[in-house]
Formats: structure tokens, C-alpha cells, sequence
């Protein structure tokens, strides 16, 4: 297999660090290998595979040789550079939310959607962390028996909120003074997430709403959404009601569940079975379970999941997406070399 040139950009940052720990985990061909980070960070180091790297600065040209170029360093960074590192050759995966609603650039889930990249630019979204997990455990569900209704209810841990929330959380436990979130959260849930609007939807949810739509390719799907901070670290969990077009039985959404990949499914409540933060952290699957019939409607579920927020709604979806971008392409090669052979 060949070699590919990487760059991750916010690589000192939460998801940044999380980027290299996949890739290490998943041994992705990594050639050359070029890491940035903000101006206070310059000349520090970070390891990858036994290997120190030099933190960089951002410049014009930074890509020219960069075949995939993952980014987290916030929504201006990706706004100016995103599109340079895509001019200058670079196959662009981005952490923010700046390009996730963008026509023009495909939100994806592995999983689900790899293909919508072939009819975008080279500049691809990952969604929101909460709309990973769930569209992953919603997607086989979709396929089977066609949804007509969802209303989420999300469990989101501090780290969603990057190291001032974890770093807020911590404080808070130990009953330091504290003051990124508006209250207490090692006390309390906070049901905010991000700005309100003025129909009462946060950010937030409105991002869980719209993202799911783009990523099923359902436009107009029927969806509302509650999300909700936690006192907990990491992974997030979301509540699911999700009504169908065909009627659906608890076993059959628990056969094709488990079938589908990236999926586990925990379902054995009276044995203390189920989806938890803590089986959930530090991984990359979506644990689903208390999968239960919805008794206020016919064609109805209500389903739980849980996955870690850093790792597949964030880092390692994005690694996830270049590993199947690179065994496509290495596929095709093989069968090129084949056919001329």
C-alpha cells in the first residue's frame, strides 16, 4: 500500500489529539505528516508513531503536497484555510459546523453516506457528534421500515464542549469557583447547548435537526430535538422517538440493528443491559438498547444510544471517512494493475 501525506490542523486541541490517537490505532499509511496549531503553540512537539512533530503555523503553500488534511480548530480556521488546503490539492475533512449545511460539500457518516462524496468538492463535513450516533442507529431502521417522525432528547457529556468544559466539570467536582457553563454541572443538567433562537430551538438542536435530514437525504423528515448537558465526561447518550411508515416489532428493529455496521446493540434491561457512558468511552461504536414499542402511536419506538463524543462524533468519524476514502483507492488501483496485467 502506498504512503499518504497528512496534515491535521488544531492538532494540540481535544479532537486535534484524538485525530492522531485513531490514526495510530487504525495504522493509516501515513507518509509525511505535518501538524498545526495556533501562534502560541509554534515549536512545541507532539508524538505520532514513537515520532516527534513540530507544531506549525498556518501559511499559504502548507498543503501543496498534503494528500488528506483533517481539521478542528474551530470554525473561523476552517472558514479561511478549508478551501486553501482544498485548492492546493488537499482532500479536506472538517470538524466545525462551518460546512455541514454547504450544498456544495457532503456531510458524512461512513457508514451511511460515503458516496455523496463523489458528487461534492474535495472539502467534506462531519456532522455534529450527536448526529453520528444517532443517524448510525437510525439509518438501518430507515432502510427497513421508513421513518416519518423523530424527536431526540440528548445527554451530552462536558467534553462536547471541549476542554473548558471538561476542564469546568473538573473544577466544579473539586468545588473550585467555575464559570463556563451558567451553572454548577457537576449539580445539575444543563437543557442548553449552544445560542437560542427566537422559536426556542437552540443551535444545537437545530444542527441535530437539519443534519439528519441532509445526511438520510430526507429534506422534509419531520424531526424535533431537546439537548441537554450533562455531568458526565465523555460520551454522549440521546433518547430516540422514532415513529415508521411500516409497522416495526421490537425484534425485527433489534435484527437489523445488530446487522448493521459500526452498531451494538445492548438490550437486556432487566440484567442492567444496556447502553452506558461508560462501556461507550473510548471507543467507536454506537451502543444502542432500551429498544421498547412507543405506546402513543401505531408504527412507534423509542430507542437509547450512546457513543463517545471525541472519539466517533468526532475524531474517528473523520478518520473513519479518509481509511474507506483509502481503501477505495487502493482497491481501484489493484484492479487497474489487474486489468492491464
Amino acid at each position: 500500500m502506498q504512503k499518504y501525506n497528512f496534515a491535521v490542523v488544531g492538532a494540540s486541541g481535544l479532537v486535534g489529539r484524538t485525530f492522531l490517537k485513531v490514526m495510530e490505532e487504525y495504522d493509516l499509511p501515513v507518509g509525511k505528516l505535518r501538524l498545526f496549531a495556533s501562534e502560541k503553540s509554534e515549536g512545541k512537539t507532539m508524538t505520532f508513531k514513537g515520532q516527534e512533530y513540530p507544531l506549525e503555523v498556518l501559511k499559504k503553500g502548507c498543503f501543496l503536497d498534503t494528500d488528506y488534511a483533517l481539521f478542528s480548530a474551530g470554525g473561523s480556521v476552517s472558514k479561511e484555510w478549508g478551501p486553501v488546503a482544498e485548492q492546493e490539492g488537499a482532500l479536506v475533512v472538517d470538524n466545525s459546523s462551518t460546512w455541514r449545511m454547504d450544498e456544495s460539500c457532503a456531510l458524512v457518516v461512513p457508514e451511511i453516506n460515503i458516496d455523496d462524496i463523489k458528487s461534492k468538492r474535495r472539502l467534506v463535513a462531519n456532522p455534529n457528534c450527536s448526529t453520528i450516533q444517532s443517524v448510525l442507529a437510525l439509518k438501518p431502521l430507515e432502510d427497513a421500515f421508513k421513518i416519518t417522525r423523530i424527536n431526540y432528547s440528548t445527554y451530552q457529556a462536558v467534553s462536547g464542549s471541549g476542554k473548558k468544559g471538561l476542564n469546568d466539570w473538573e473544577g466544579a467536582e473539586k468545588g473550585q469557583p467555575t464559570g463556563f457553563y451558567p451553572y454548577d454541572i457537576s449539580r445539575t443538567c444543563i437543557p442548553e447547548i449552544d445560542v437560542f433562537f427566537d422559536d426556542g430551538y437552540s443551535k444545537e438542536e437545530k444542527k441535530m435537526i437539519e443534519e439528519t435530514r441532509k445526511i438520510l437525504h430526507r429534506p422534509d423528515l419531520r424531526i424535533s430535538a431537546t439537548c441537554i448537558r450533562v455531568p458526565v465526561p465523555v460520551a454522549h447518550g440521546v433518547m430516540m422517538e422514532v415513529e415508521f411508515e411500516k409497522p416495526v416489532t421490537v425484534e425485527g428493529a433489534r435484527r437489523v440493528l445488530a446487522a448493521y455496521p459500526g452498531i451494538k446493540v445492548l438490550d437486556d434491561p432487566k440484567n442492567h443491559i444496556y447502553p452506558v457512558s461508560t462501556i461507550a468511552a473510548g471507543n467507536d461504536y454506537v451502543y444502542v438498547g432500551r429498544i421498547r414499542k412507543d405506546t402513543s402511536v401505531d408504527n412507534g419506538l423509542l430507542i437509547y444510544c450512546v457513543a463517545d463524543n471525541v472519539r466517533k462524533g468526532a475524531a474517528a468519524n473523520a478518520v473513519q471517512i479518509v481509511k474507506k476514502l483509502i481503501e477505495e483507492h487502493e482497491e481501484l488501483i489493484a484492479y487497474n494493475e489487474k486489468k492491464e496485467g
